[in-house]
Order: structure tokens, then sequence, then C-alpha cells
């Protein structure tokens, strides 16, 4: 019997440790609508149940800073945590724009980001493997301050290779290193 569920685990790290984050995030496997999300930052949890009209803080969740949190949704959105995953699965080519409801759990309200094919390049891996790449741009705005996202995704298999983030003040990178990750096919094939 195929899995219904797709669990995804995260860790951020950074140069302070006060600010390790660990994520988890349960998404149905039919359609990657969320289901159920957690945090902890520090030693403060925030655990989410997610529908397609609601998030509602996890009343099950031991010391959850977030447990009497609650929105209404007017249509579903998808997880804003799991953005990377999201993009794999778009139907990439030159000249789209995809306008996505995404949502950051426990925040104010969902809403459509627009991400553009900027164009392609061909990345150089670290194994030094060509691969061919689409860029898909975000440009936003937060605070007042803009913002500019990048993200390479292979043309061939969709998988994301590179991010580049400049902002204010700031740049954020994250690159895949080969074979740092596992193979999860043959964990989904049962």
């Amino acid at each position: 019997m195929a899995r219904r569920y797709l669990p995804i685990s995260q860790q951020w790290y950074g140069n302070d440790t006060a600010m390790y984050r660990k994520v988890y995030s349960i998404n149905s496997v039919k359609d990657f609508a969320p289901i159920y999300h957690a945090e902890q930052l520090g030693n403060k949890p925030s655990a989410f149940n997610w529908s397609k009209n609601q998030i509602k803080g996890a009343d099950t969740v031991a010391q959850n800073v977030k447990k009497d949190f609650k929105l209404d949704f007017a249509i579903p959105c998808f997880n804003w945590n799991l953005d990377i995953e999201t993009f794999e699965m778009l139907p990439l080519a030159e000249g789209k724009t995809f306008a996505i409801n995404f949502y950051d759990a426990g925040s104010q309200a969902p809403k459509y980001v627009l991400y553009k094919v900027e164009g392609s390049e061909v990345l150089t891996t670290t194994d030094l493997q060509k691969v061919d790449c689409w860029i898909l741009l975000n440009e936003s705005e937060n605070n007042g301050n803009k913002f500019a996202q990048r993200f390479w995704l292979s043309k061939k298999n969709k998988e994301l290779l590179k991010e580049e983030d400049t902002f204010k003040n700031g740049y954020r990178y994250k690159i895949k290193l080969n074979g740092a990750a596992p193979s999860l096919l043959p964990r989904f094939a049962k």
C-alpha cells in the first residue's frame, strides 16, 4: 500500500546556536497539502494542525507556545517552510510565472507570492557535473525592505541545486551537497 503522508524533517543551523531550529512537517502525498507543522526554536516549541480551511495550535504538544492560535482560510494554502519542495513540483518553462498561496505557520495570513522563471543557466555542482537549470525569481518586500530570491532547479529532474537571497544588509545562499542527502525512493516504493 502506498503511503498517504509525507513527513519532512529539517535542521536549520547558523552562527548563533540560540537560533538553531528544528522543523517537522507532514503533508499529503496526493496533493502536498499541509496536515501538521511543528518548529522548535531554542526551548520554545510551536505546533499546528493544518487543514484546507484552517490552521490551529496543536493541543497535544507539551508547552506549545501556539496552542491557542487559530486562523481560518478562505482558500487552501501551501506551507512556506516547504517552498523548495513545492518548487520541485512546478512545471517550469521559459516565460512562466507562478502565483503560489503560501503561509508561514503562526503568522498573520496566507498571501500569494509571485515566482517567475527568469531564464536558465548551466551550473557546475560540487562533484563537477554540469547541470542545466531553470532560474526561478521572487522579488518581494518585507517591512518596507526589498529582497530578491533566486532558485536554480535542474531541468532534468527539477531538483533544487542552489538558492541565493539578497536583502538589506545581507545575503544568504544554499547549495545542495551531492551525496549528503539519502535517497527517499526506496522508502516510498512500498
